[in-house]
């Protein structure tokens, strides 16, 4: 028998219902006492680590659990509160654990990020203004927890010394290796703590050794692990990466470490090949990522086994951890409650919780060979065939259209210039526009509507009354408030990406399939599990409606082909390059009906666009340009005075402008407030000829800015952007804000705007 061994990387906190979401609300809201709070926290901490014990796990994971991220929960630990969140008081508290995500009445919240190449946001960390100190030992408590109330021998997680700082900002890269220096001790002290209350085994978690590192880095990596190694002999090291391979494998993989984790999904031809060139150290463990930890199709396992069958040629079997190629915390948690899927779609999935189960078959199989459990893995094999030969992944047309996309119009009839002028004339919009991204609170009445709506307690016809009723209400707020340009508010939709899902060929909705994005926010990702085709026009009537309302331009919203791929499942049986030129001319087809409608200024959002960039640069020119035709396939063939805006958030921009000016967009948003006007600085250096709005306000913030901060920022952008060119608008869209502080806010955005057009005449006369 084979003593193979199986593991976790992490589970998702939300719930199988949401609970951490709610508890947290209900916290943040005031109706839910602090005690209270963090005991509804450890209860659901508890459960999530007994499920992976019945399941048979043997190394389950302790301290991914977060209140809010686990990066933010490191800083929080290292004593990494900027001292702007001074005035909450001396001792670090769950005060200034929350208002450095969220902010306060005084402080802006720290910047919110994608974390890699997924949909999950961390927030970053902030070095230099203080000195480093370890507040408190999060991976020993969460370790004593386990072991005190389930009788579990956790292995505690750990964001790695060399991703954190990589992650970190407030420091220039020639400081990165003294302020390795600075953090080194701490995780030193948390894992000689570890060690002397007798953990067996650390995750420490390095995702950033998949992405292109500088090759100087690797004497760097040496000398973190010989120290973390120094401080904890006894102490086994789990070295963890994901979401792509290994760089330099031969130097990583002789790191000083126990063990070293490998993504054998989305790395899996690079990683194979590595180690099949180069061999596995024979004092170590490979933790072996074969089961897809973002991925949401189910396994096929004869293919699983062949694959474990392969690195069994390197590495003695003994020495292999099956496990996720990462963290479960970006899919759903159960599809238990998924009875209104269709049975073929249905029968190919697997959430987190199925997947603890493929990992128990692997693991079974191995032991006691494939024989006896010929079944379980017949039943796996036969729903992907299913699937993949069904009539929704046969549909020929679309197929033909991708195929020759190439002869396709992928380029506006005019330049840039030619169409400024054109469409100056024809809206006559005053010098420094001003427009919001597009949607407006989803209140409590909304989103109840909307339920009323789904169970069949609603007609259509009220349903549909009430939308209009909202639409007017919010086209009549922006009028009083002198916005130029306006938007309908969107209140039909739940999500940007579900919307179009709900509406489009070949894609399906779970009932409970959420998944963590930032905070306490949580989206149902759509399924695209078949070929993507228009079926009808899906916003004109609304946006129809609304323009019917004012004399004001009202903007057409869509969200864009590569937001729509990257925040949904994609299927794994094509390439996604081909999905996402799939809805690319779904989405042409939606940007026709509404400029035949008479909508002629349509935002087409991808906001997204940068989070699908592979982790290594080599793949990233490949990837730009086909994002790039995507989205020309998706805008290209309207009039020259049709103005085609997009917008994009929360992510680095610097190193992909090229490629957003290469979108040929009339005008783009683009968030800056949160990062503090760090992009403006590109613009220092860099022009951009293109219509430009930098978001003038952080709209995952409660707070309200002032007329004297907006101004503020305008100074710095229009110091190097043209005048002429200048949008103004918030960072994102406003459905998660209150109808108050979005009043208040848009009023004093508008309010900064004359005060600017003053300046900006006074510049241009």
């Amino acid at each position: 028998m084979t003593n193979v061994q199986s593991a976790s990387l992490g589970y998702p906190r939300i719930g199988e219902n949401r609970e951490w979401k709610k508890a947290l609300e209900a916290f943040w809201a005031g109706k839910l006492e602090e005690q209270e709070f963090l005991q509804t926290m450890k209860s659901i901490r508890l459960k999530h680590l007994k499920l992976q014990q019945e399941k048979g796990i043997d190394w389950i994971p302790v301290n991914d659990f977060s209140m809010y991220d686990h990066v933010l929960d490191v800083s929080f630990m290292f004593g990494l509160i900027p001292q702007r969140f001074d005035s909450l008081g001396d001792k670090p508290s769950l005060k200034h654990y929350f208002a450095m995500a969220r902010g306060s009445d005084n402080a802006t919240a720290c910047e919110m990020t994608k974390w890699f190449n997924t949909n999950y946001h961390y927030i970053v960390p902030e070095l230099g203004e203080k000195q480093p100190v370890l507040v408190h030992n999060r991976p020993l408590e969460a370790y004593l927890e386990a072991k005190q109330e389930l009788g579990i021998e956790g292995r505690p997680v750990l964001v790695g010394p060399y991703t954190f700082v990589q992650l970190s900002k407030g420091y220039q890269p020639e400081q990165r290796q003294q302020v390795l220096d600075g953090i080194l001790p701490l995780y030193v002290q948390v894992l000689a703590e570890l060690q002397a209350a007798g953990v067996q085994w650390v995750q420490l978690d390095e995702p950033a050794l998949v992405t292109t590192l500088p090759e100087e880095d690797l004497a760097s990596l040496n000398l973190i692990y010989s120290e973390l190694r120094s401080a904890a002999p006894q102490l086994k090291l789990m070295l963890q990466t994901y979401f792509d391979a290994v760089e330099y494998y031969p130097a990583v993989t002789q790191l000083p470490v126990d063990g070293i984790g490998l993504d054998f999904v989305h790395g899996k031809a690079d990683n194979v090949r590595a180690l099949e060139q180069h061999g596995f150290p024979q004092d170590k463990v490979l933790g072996a990522g074969i089961i897809d930890g973002r991925g949401i199709w189910r396994a096929d396992l004869n293919s699983e086994l062949n694959l474990l069958e392969t690195i069994a040629k390197q590495v003695a079997l003994d020495r292999v951890l099956i496990q996720p190629s990462s963290s479960l915390l970006h899919v759903p948690v159960s599809t238990k409650g998924e009875s209104k899927l269709e049975p073929v779609l249905l029968d190919a999935l697997a959430f987190a919780e199925e997947k603890l189960d493929e990992i128990r078959i692997l693991k079974q199989a191995l032991q006691q060979g494939r024989e006896a459990l010929q079944q379980e893995i017949d039943i796996a094999e036969a729903a992907v065939k299913t699937l993949n030969q069904s009539l929704h992944r046969q549909k020929t047309h679309v197929q033909q259209l991708v195929a020759n996309r190439h002869e396709e119009p992928s380029s506006r009839t005019s330049p840039f210039e030619i169409r400024f002028d054109k469409q100056q004339e024809k809206w006559q919009l005053p010098l420094l526009p001003t427009t919001t991204i597009g949607s407006f609170p989803q209140t409590t009445e909304v989103r109840k509507a909307r339920q009323s709506w789904r169970k069949g307690e609603w007609s259509q016809e009220r349903y549909q009354t009430f939308i209009q009723e909202e639409i007017a209400k919010w086209i009549k707020i922006q009028e009083d408030i002198g916005l130029d340009v306006l938007v309908h508010g969107e209140f039909e939709r739940t999500d940007m990406v579900e919307f179009f899902g709900e509406k489009l060929g070949g894609f399906a909705f779970t009932s409970g399939g959420w998944v963590q994005s930032y905070g306490s926010r949580c989206v149902k990702p759509p399924v695209i599990y078949g070929d993507v085709e228009f079926l009808k026009p899906m916003t004109t009537e609304e946006t129809v409606y609304a323009q019917s309302l004012t004399t004001k331009p009202v903007k057409g919203m869509l969200t864009g082909p590569l937001t729509i791929l990257n925040w949904s499942f994609v299927r794994n049986d094509i390439p996604r390059e081909e999905t996402a030129f799939q809805i690319a001319f779904a989405l042409r087809q939606e940007v026709e009906a509404l400029e035949q409608a008479g909508i002629e200024m349509i935002q087409v959002d991808e906001p997204a666009l940068r989070e699908g960039l592979p982790l290594k640069k080599s793949r990233h020119q490949h990837y730009l340009e086909e994002a790039v035709l995507a989205f020309k396939l998706s805008t290209s063939t309207v009039s020259d005075t049709t103005q085609i805006h997009t917008h994009m958030c929360y992510c680095e921009f610097h190193d992909i402008i090229d490629s957003i000016r290469a979108l040929d967009a009339d005008v783009i948003s683009i968030e800056t407030s949160r990062s503090h006007g760090e992009l403006i600085s590109h613009f220092e250096e860099h022009t951009y000829d293109l219509g430009i709005g930098l978001g003038m306000y952080d709209i995952h913030s409660p707070r309200v800015p002032s007329v004297e901060e907006m101004v503020s920022m305008m100074d710095r952008a229009l110091s190097v952007l043209d005048h002429k060119l200048f949008w103004i608008n918030p960072d994102c869209g406003l459905k998660t804000r209150g109808l108050a502080e979005t009043v208040a806010s848009l009023d004093n955005m508008v309010k900064a705007a004359q005060i600017y057009r003053k300046k900006s005449a006074a510049v241009l006369s």
